[in-house]
């Protein structure tokens, strides 16, 4: 069963046609990739499905609910995390930190970071349980700017994962990783295959191949090809 359904997604800026009636449904608990050149409109794309970019028309439904057009924020509270191309964390916290600002217990109190965080044992635990999940249980008080490169896309996930969403968005996650820390993303994406749904943007076919259960390809805007990877 689709969880998520796009149908005819158009997007332009100005004069310029981004995307052109692109139509690709993303089944519940499926690892869904995108893939194509530099400019196909894979990005904006993603950035459509949420929120950051309106669509000019079409739909996007998840779970049956048409989100097109909501606002990040909204999008986020109907189950959807992303993380991105260039990390989004808080360098002077930790690792914890950094997650327990992202549990939906701690986002409903407000963010008074550094005393909440201090003060509350039971979001602490709840925040190394899903640094635990992204094998980084051991690297709770470090400072996210003193993780190595690799780590701090693990914890990147594990920020997105503190939502406790349905749906996940890696926008090129390899992004500036070598082969140990590709090989290493790859065996945590792995585990959390099936565990909820996943879409991700990657570059490198090779990881998005040997994890993908379907991929679509985007090329001028249009997807043009779709499939598991065999075909």
């Amino acid at each position: 069963m689709a969880l998520i359904d796009v149908e005819g997604v158009h997007v332009r800026f100005g004069d310029r046609v981004v995307l052109e009636e692109i139509n690709l449904s993303v089944n519940e608990g499926e690892l869904h990739a995108i893939m194509g050149p530099n400019g196909a409109g894979k990005t904006t794309f993603f950035n459509t499905l949420t929120g950051s970019v309106k669509p000019s028309r079409g739909r996007i439904r998840i779970d049956g609910e048409d989100v097109a057009g909501l606002s990040p924020h909204a999008i986020s509270r109907k189950g959807v995390a992303r993380s991105f191309q260039i990390m989004t964390l808080f360098n002077e916290f930790t690792a914890q930190e950094n997650v327990m600002m992202a549990l939906p217990a701690f986002r409903a109190r407000g963010f008074d970071m550094r005393r909440a965080v201090a003060s509350d044992a039971g979001l602490a635990r709840e925040a190394d349980e899903v640094l635990a999940s992204v094998g980084l249980e051991e690297k709770s008080a470090i400072s996210a700017k003193l993780l190595p490169y690799g780590e701090r896309r693990a914890l990147e996930i594990a920020v997105a994962l503190a939502q406790r969403p349905r749906v996940l968005c890696l926008d090129e996650p390899t992004s500036g990783l070598g082969t140990d820390g590709t090989l290493r993303l790859a065996e945590l994406i792995a585990s959390l295959k099936g565990k909820l749904t996943i879409v991700a943007v990657e570059h490198d076919m090779r990881f998005l191949f040997s994890l993908a259960d379907r991929i679509s390809v985007i090329h001028w805007g249009q997807v043009v090809a779709r499939g598991t990877p065999r075909e």
